[in-house]
């Protein structure tokens, strides 16, 4: 296992157990006198590998969603001396929370930064599965096109289709913003709570459109999951995953849905059953799904690569250069500013962070309210 160091000396000392894109997050840990120390391994590091590393000294750590930090790990850090751990990530399901709290380590993550790009790449899953995109460019680059076809590749129009949306939190609206206000998409989405400012959207783009004679599309929370599942043409998973989340898509919920619906997954891949949904997929050719993420990454379920009627990428959601290297801004900002005892930012205001001078301010630590009471 290679690591190197990319800032030498310094009062604290932090590992990152995967090289980052760009320079900024290098540059705010140099400024909080920090020592770095990065793995130039693309493997994913056992929990050995990184006690290893963090050893006898150590201040905090940027780790990646792929690793599993739990009590062993966080007892780790915390004997060396450390006080906060950043996940490379928006998502936390890796990382056994209260474990941390119980060492008085901060947990830091990166909302807001991912929230458009992961939307975007759902969307792009979206149009791929229901156009049929991955199947006919595999046709073409086979030789097999001899030209066009009136039945050539058919696929579903989703101008004035219904969608559903099952988790309205950032991403999952702003997914529902774009592709329900582009192709005049009527939303239903199911959350615990009504979300009235993507309402709200709705309703003044159908105002606005109704001056110009067009029947706008409209938006409506439902009761149900299985109510979204039932009526909605196309369905997007976008939420956490716990256990209440784990399997939310199973084959009684899929048979649910219509036969020729599109599945979309961009948010965790155990939300779905992936056993399942090959099994349906097989069952129901005119149904497709776009995954950007599977249940026991990085292996895929079997036979999974075998449908054609499945778009699969291998979790690129987040994948754009200003967000990655935001992400990694984020993350470093999370590790300075609790070394440096700043404060937590009340409202996270991403730009902030990543233009100008960074806040001296934590962008956002998930277990801060506890570590203070605690």
């Amino acid at each position: 296992m290679t690591w190197r160091t990319l800032s030498e000396g310094g009062t604290f000392r932090v590992v990152v157990t995967k090289n980052l894109p760009g320079s900024r997050w290098l540059e705010i840990l140099r400024q909080a006198d920090c020592e770095v120390r990065v793995s130039t391994s693309r493997d994913v590091l056992s929990a050995a590998d990184i006690k290893k590393e963090i050893g006898t000294r150590c201040d905090g750590v940027i780790g990646q969603l792929t690793e599993r930090w739990d009590t062993e790990l966080f007892s780790a850090l915390k004997k060396a001396g450390g006080r906060v751990y950043a996940n490379y990530a928006v998502g936390f399901d890796n990382v056994d929370v209260p474990a941390a709290t119980a060492h008085q380590i901060a947990v830091g993550n990166t909302p807001g930064v991912l929230t458009e790009t992961t939307a975007e790449l759902a969307v792009s899953l979206t149009f791929a599965a229901a156009r049929r995109i991955g199947e006919s460019e595999r046709y073409l680059r086979a030789g097999k096109f001899d030209g066009w076809l009136p039945d050539l590749f058919l696929g579903h129009r989703l101008h004035g289709a219904t969608l559903g949306v099952i988790g309205a939190g950032r991403i999952g609206s702003a997914y529902a913003r774009m592709l329900g206000s582009a192709c005049h998409m009527n939303v239903l989405y199911y959350e615990l709570f009504r979300n009235e400012p993507l309402e709200q959207y709705f309703e003044g783009l159908s105002r606005l459109l109704a001056k110009e004679g067009v029947r706008g599309p409209t938006c409506t929370r439902v009761e149900t999951i299985e109510d979204v599942l039932r009526q909605a043409n196309v369905v997007a998973t976008h939420v956490p995953l716990f256990d209440a989340t784990r399997h939310l898509i199973n084959l009684e919920r899929l048979r649910l849905m219509k036969p020729d619906a599109v599945l979309v997954n961009s948010s965790r891949g155990p939300v779905i059953d992936e056993k399942a949904l090959v099994e349906h997929l097989k069952a129901n050719p005119e149904f497709r799904v776009g995954l950007d993420v599977f249940e026991n990454e990085p292996k895929l379920a079997p036979e999974l690569t075998d449908l054609p009627n499945a778009v699969l990428v291998p979790h690129i959601g987040s994948a754009t250069v200003w967000t990655r290297e935001g992400m990694a801004t984020l993350a470093a900002a999370n590790i300075a500013a609790v070394l440096r005892d700043d404060p937590v930012a009340e409202e996270l205001h991403v730009e902030d962070f990543l233009e100008g001078d960074c806040a001296r301010l934590a962008p956002s630590i998930v277990n801060a309210k506890e570590l203070v009471h605690g």
